[in-house]
């Protein structure tokens, strides 16, 4: 079966971010067609017998396939992750050169993964930073805890200056259980100071996950003329060349990512590069095939 991903105009087109979220999740689950199970915590105990009224997303079809007998996999630590997003909504993050700004692609996929997260019954928190730490709430797997999440998540807006230090000082001063710490943000901070600032949260136990969210036309901008550039954060501004764009740009670009990519893993942390084009449920399904892999 061809599968259609969902285009980010498609995302924005949506009304309210929970349908958003669910619609990316049902999107990606749907692809997995090795295995239905997925996400970032399980972790495999047993299988048990199908009984009518089991989700059908949890039979293993290699088995049946073999056997002609449904089994379920069984799994443990499933309700005892913590997962906290750190969503950056300084104010380059409301930069667009399409549909989509960063900063919806952004909420998108926070919104996505506390959704996951709830389906798997973990723990889900938020810090929204930019400057300053904007909103924080404490990981739970309450009652009513999406709805809080998606609640700020809406009301995050890009504004102020990128600081790094002050969400993960703040996250580190209330860390009491070890958990996944997602990073949402476009780094645009120098790949050292970024990977300085987070690698205490690894000395904790904690997992790290960077996901670097990037315009294409930041990635690889195509003018047509010269055009005056002005930093949204700083206002800043320089004149750039076609062939500046082209050449110096695109090589200084390249070797940023290069070196937040090898900074990270050296770190012992996951770094996935998201373009804002990217079909999100696309993007989701291979960072958690590939994480699933390393299990």
């Amino acid at each position: 079966m061809l599968q259609r991903f969902l285009d980010p105009a498609v995302l924005a087109s949506i009304s309210g971010l929970d349908l958003v979220a669910k619609t990316v999740v049902d999107g990606f689950i749907a692809g997995l067609h090795r295995s239905p199970d997925f996400g970032f915590s399980q972790e495999f105990a047993e299988y048990r017998a199908y009984t009518p009224g089991d989700d059908l997303r949890h039979v293993d079809w290699n088995v049946f396939a073999r056997t002609e007998r449904a089994y379920l996999k069984r799994y443990r630590g499933e309700t005892n992750t913590m997962l906290t997003l750190l969503l950056d909504a300084s104010a380059s993050m409301g930069y667009t050169s399409h549909s989509i700004t960063k900063m919806d692609y952004a909420r998108f996929l926070a919104a996505s993964l506390c959704h996951l997260a709830g389906q798997q019954r973990d723990a889900a928190g938020l810090i929204v930073f930019d400057d300053e730490i904007r909103e924080y709430i404490r990981p739970s797997g309450r009652q009513g805890q999406l709805s809080r999440l998606l609640h700020a998540l809406n009301s995050a807006e890009p504004r102020a200056r990128t600081n790094f230090s002050k969400p993960f000082f703040h996250f580190q001063q209330f860390l009491h259980n070890r958990g996944i710490v997602v990073v949402i943000s476009d780094l645009y901070e120098p790949p050292e100071s970024v990977i300085k600032t987070v690698l205490p949260l690894r000395f904790r136990g904690n997992e790290l996950i960077l996901f670097h969210i990037l315009d294409p036309e930041e990635i690889a901008p195509a003018l047509g003329e010269p055009v005056i550039l002005v930093d949204m954060e700083t206002d800043d501004s320089i004149e750039v060349s076609p062939e500046y764009a082209r050449t110096e740009y695109k090589s200084r670009m390249d070797r940023h990512v290069q070196e937040m990519r090898k900074q990270a893993q050296a770190a012992g942390a996951d770094y996935f590069l998201l373009p804002t084009n990217r079909p999100l449920d696309e993007a989701l399904r291979e960072y958690l095939t590939i994480r699933q892999g390393r299990l």
